[in-house]
């Protein structure tokens, strides 16, 4: 029987690869239970298992401007010990990672071999776990780039936009940043469907099909719990000034599929139409 197992799994992804993986032999860790940066420790964790899934990371983009170093260890340094970890323990490993790898400046969606070309301290984070990753464990991993998650668990952008719905009349957001909102539930099965595929080593892109902007995103969200969407009204991105740049274009191919055997993701309003029939939006 497989063994799995999760890091991060007290996170938004996490919690939806548990019940992904309910059934199977899975030790599920949170950053409590595991420092992902401890080589012992992390060996002491892996042995034993098949699979090692790491949903653990830094996220906060824009601290990470301030505080790379931090970054850095979770996302880069750490990703590295567990691929090593891995590979001496014969166990395959899927690093999770994100379009911020990418400078958004494409206008087509970005392919899974197209370079690497980060512009935030997050996005560099990022971009040195893959490289590790790779190197580590060339033959036995998984890289599975996402972007613009949301789910039952875990603060998202389309709970906030119904926590402001409750409070605000109208909400201004941003028709100048393009990508693939994607529900955390249809991740985690797909994650696992390649891993039980015979798929080879490399790199995938978990995002749910199509492209948005988050003006888009947000009226639909507000359009899948009844309210109206008309309250959503456009602006640009220099409304927003943030520490960290925000890539315009984050759409991500997804050719590499048909190599697994496996469809990509279904569309993204699909999906957040399943997101909200099945309770993953109410908010608390």
């Amino acid at each position: 029987m497989t063994r799995y197992l999760v890091t991060g799994a007290g996170g938004m992804l996490g919690a939806d690869l548990s019940r992904a993986l309910e059934g199977r032999d899975a030790t599920l860790l949170a950053r409590a239970d595991l420092d992902i940066s401890d080589a012992a420790a992390v060996d002491a964790a892996v042995a034993g298992h098949d699979v090692v899934i790491n949903a653990a990371a830094y996220t906060k983009v824009d601290d990470a401007e301030s505080d790379e170093d931090a970054a850095t260890l979770i996302n880069g340094t750490a990703a590295g010990i567990l691929a090593e970890a891995a590979a001496r323990h014969g166990a395959r490993i899927v690093q999770v990672s994100t379009d911020y790898v990418f400078d958004g400046t494409a206008t087509s969606p970005y392919r899974e071999d197209a370079p690497r070309h980060p512009v935030s301290a997050y996005g560099r984070s990022k971009a040195l776990g893959e490289e590790l990753v790779e190197r580590a464990h060339p033959d036995g991993h998984y890289i599975v780039r996402t972007a613009w998650l949301y789910g039952a668990d875990g603060p998202n952008f389309a709970k906030t936009m119904l926590r402001l719905a409750a409070d605000r009349d109208t909400i201004g957001v941003v028709t100048d940043q393009v990508g693939q909102p994607t529900w955390t539930g249809d991740l985690a099965r797909q994650i696992v469907a390649l891993l039980d595929s015979d798929a080879p080593a490399g790199v995938y892109h978990g995002t749910n099909s199509g492209e948005a902007s988050w003006f888009d995103f947000a009226r639909a969200v507000l359009e899948s719990q009844g309210l109206d969407p008309e309250r959503i009204t456009p602006t640009d991105s220099s409304a927003f000034v943030r520490p960290a740049p925000r890539p315009a274009y984050s759409v991500l191919g997804h050719d590499r599929w048909a190599a697994a055997g496996l469809p990509p993701l279904r569309p993204w309003r699909e999906a957040l139409d399943a997101a909200a029939a099945s309770g993953a939006l109410r908010l608390p």
